[in-house]
């Protein structure tokens, strides 16, 4: 009959350990190494960038310390110093600088034009025109003011000496305001005669000054005696300007004017040691004028140049020596204490600018972990230089001092796309580890997985019955794994379909044996009653083949139906059961069996004499084959352990291997050769070892030095009433 069908559990799925998958993790660790190599050739990169970074920096920050230094020991430099709040002026004019000279000789042109420019004395303005306004560094010089500038004139139309109306002439006004008062001066160009070859054109004079009045001087009016001016107009003509209406073209002049100053002159020793430069020279004004030729007496003179006008710049100031800083440096200037500074003085301090844009604060703290070697971690933030720069007016200490983080911010701002290039390389990675995870490696893994649990599942006594829930066909495809998968889906259908070819054959095995057994069973009946008497020497071989028979009929197969044949143990003399195999063992072939029992009077155990009669032919056969030719089998009897009686069966012969003794009960181990149809059978040992356990005896081979001996060992019982 087929099977109906059967419950089973779920798909058992093996566990499988690390080697299984040792190919994917070699993908995912390469997978690995070359995004941590990615990461660590831009930290490499990066601290080398640093390094060097650093290094640059530290060696430049002691020569930038210089450079400054070198300008402020320069006149220029010192002018800034000793005006540190100096500026371009305003509406009134602009405040006088103390320059580091004591005082300026404006009767030479080459000289006082010399020493504004080597100081840097002056103001721009963009149609080239300049002005100086300063004071000697000395106190004992005289209390003066010094006027010194530049531009481009015309030819100038001179005052004649003794004139009184200058109205047609060209002159300076120049207004000196101070705390408490101030006074304005006019002074008209007093042309001088030139000679020498190269003069034409060159125009040089005197500006006498004369305290303002109006546009006509008064008469007996007299040129103040400590004003003291001269101009100059020479070289060749302005480029592009227009010609005079004199015929001459524009030249370049350049005037130097010193101011008597009576309020600083009076106060300057009324103290002892004097005081210089005056406490009120920060809100002291000078303005200068150059006024033209009026040719209307109701119209104001045009002015060709006012000092007050905007859009002058300073040549050199204390703000332009922190234009050169780095970002994150600060300059600090101290005047150090002396007679009249009882303790440092800041007179300024410069920060470098700001950088552009701020960098991305992830990647400045990962710069910032970065080692720099030589740098200590602690101490290593700061850099600090100092100086010390003398002057007239005193000793000033330059303190540089640089940031080193503003580098972080710098390098992290430089290394930006580095960061981007890199996040782009990870992306990269991740993205081909994600395609190779989805698309090739998850693929494998299942079906490694699905292989696993065919082969595991093929061990179990239902494969049959649950090999059909294995499948791959999922798995199919054109690329390499969807070609194994479908290699490994007909593979499974071919075991599918040799499963239910097998399945069949069993069924019609099953139904031959049952016609066999009912065929047989009929001609087992009349040779039972043939041969029914006790006495009958027949009798006891035909019971046992209507024994076998019921046994098979109905069974799967022989194993199975060994396996779950009943038995009905009962008392059983040993030594007469012994007795009687002995002495018909040659009905069954077997020649020379011997008998002898080492225990005196009958031995009752707990057997059944047929069952115990099978087994027992089963091994005196196997003795049959394997003894030496004329040598006898030997049955005797012995005590056993724990109330039993053993049996042993001895022959002479070859030893079983030790390998086997175990192993030879099993059902189909055999040496002999293939029984017709290509079977070797193994079945005499397997029926005799199931009989004994059913008999609650046991069965074991040892092998002798001449030979092999099988142990049958059954349990004693009391003697029947």
């Amino acid at each position: 009959m087929r099977l109906g069908p059967v419950e089973l559990p779920a798909l058992a799925v093996p566990r499988l350990g690390l080697a299984a998958f040792r190919r994917r993790l070699v993908v995912h660790l390469a997978f690995l190494l070359l995004a941590v190599a990615t990461v660590l050739l831009v930290l490499t990169v990066l601290k080398d960038q640093k390094q060097r970074s650093y290094q640059r920096y530290a060696q430049g920050f002691r020569q930038s310390l210089s450079e400054i230094v070198l300008q402020l020991r320069h006149p220029s430099g010192q002018l800034a110093l000793l005006n540190p709040e100096m500026g371009t002026g305003d509406a009134a004019g602009q405040t006088p600088v103390m320059l580091p000279y004591s005082a300026i000789d404006f009767d030479d042109q080459n000289k006082a034009q010399r020493a504004v420019e080597m100081a840097g004395c002056g103001l721009r303005w963009p149609d080239g025109a300049s002005l100086c306004v300063a004071i000697g560094s000395n106190a004992f010089a005289g209390s003066f003011v010094y006027v010194v500038g530049g531009l481009d004139l015309p030819l100038l139309s001179g005052r004649e000496r003794g004139a009184l109306d200058i109205r047609q002439v060209h002159r300076a006004r120049v207004t000196l305001s101070v705390p408490g008062g101030g006074e304005t001066w006019i002074a008209p160009f007093e042309a001088m005669a030139t000679n020498g070859a190269g003069s034409a054109g060159s125009q040089r004079g005197r500006l006498a000054g004369f305290v303002e009045t109006g546009p006509v001087l008064e008469r007996q009016s007299r040129p103040v005696r400590e004003f003291r001016g001269w101009l100059w107009r020479e070289g060749p003509c302005v480029e592009g300007e227009p010609a005079a209406s004199g015929g001459d073209c524009a030249r370049r002049a350049f005037y130097a004017i010193r101011l008597p100053v009576e309020a600083w002159r009076e106060s300057l020793f009324e103290r002892s040691p004097p005081v210089w430069p005056p406490a009120d020279l920060a809100r002291t004004r000078v303005r200068v004028e150059l006024l033209g030729p009026s040719s209307d007496d109701t119209r104001p003179p045009p002015v060709l140049f006012d000092s007050a006008r905007p859009g002058a710049s300073l040549a050199l100031s204390l703000d332009r020596l922190g234009a050169g800083l780095q970002p994150g440096e600060t300059l600090r200037i101290d005047r150090l204490p002396n007679n009249r500074l009882k303790a440092p003085q800041t007179i300024a301090e410069r920060r470098g600018p700001d950088l552009p844009e701020q960098a991305v604060p992830w990647l400045i703290h990962l710069i910032r972990q970065l080692p720099v070697e030589g740098m200590d971690a602690e101490a290593g933030r700061w850099l600090q230089a100092r100086d010390v720069v003398t002057a007239p007016s005193g000793r000033y200490q330059l303190t540089l001092r640089g940031d080193l983080r503003s580098l972080d911010r710098q390098l992290a701002l430089e290394a930006r796309p580095l960061a981007w290039l890199a996040a782009a390389m990870l992306a990269a990675i991740a993205m081909a580890w994600l395609l190779v995870e989805l698309g090739l490696i998850r693929r494998i893994a299942v079906l490694t997985r699905r292989a696993a649990a065919v082969s595991y599942n093929m061990q179990d006594a239902r494969a049959d019955a649950r090999i059909g829930e294995l499948d791959v066909t999922d798995l199919r495809g054109s690329d390499e794994l969807g070609i194994l998968a479908g290699s490994l889906s007909d593979l499974l259908q071919r075991v599918k379909d040799g499963l239910r070819r097998e399945q069949l054959r069993a069924e019609r095995e099953r139904d031959m044996w049952h016609a066999v057994g009912h065929e047989i069973m009929s001609p087992l009946q009349s040779l039972m009653l043939l041969h029914g008497a006790p006495d009958d020497p027949s009798h006891r071989y035909v019971q046992r083949m209507q024994q076998a028979v019921k046994v098979l009929y109905g069974s799967a197969s022989p194993s199975e139906a060994l396996a779950g044949a009943d038995l009905h143990p009962e008392a059983l003399d040993l030594v007469a059961f012994c007795e009687d195999v002995a002495a018909n063992a040659h009905y069954a072939g077997i020649e020379a069996v011997q008998f002898e029992s080492q225990l005196p009077g009958p031995q009752w155990v707990r057997a059944e004499a047929y069952a115990l009669e099978d087994a027992v032919t089963h091994i005196l056969r196997n003795a049959q084959r394997y003894r030496v030719h004329g040598t006898a089998i030997a049955l005797s009897l012995h005590a056993g352990e724990d109330a039993t009686v053993v049996l042993a069966i001895r022959n002479q012969g070859p030893q079983i291997d030790a390998a086997l003794l175990d192993k030879v009960f099993e059902y189909g181990v055999s040496d002999a050769e293939p029984q017709p149809g290509g079977e070797r059978r193994g079945q005499g040992l397997f029926v005799a070892k199931t009989y004994l356990s059913k008999m609650d005896g046991t069965l074991q081979a040892r092998n002798l030095p001449d030979g092999v001996v099988f142990e049958l060992g059954l349990r004693t019982v009391s003697a029947p009433v």
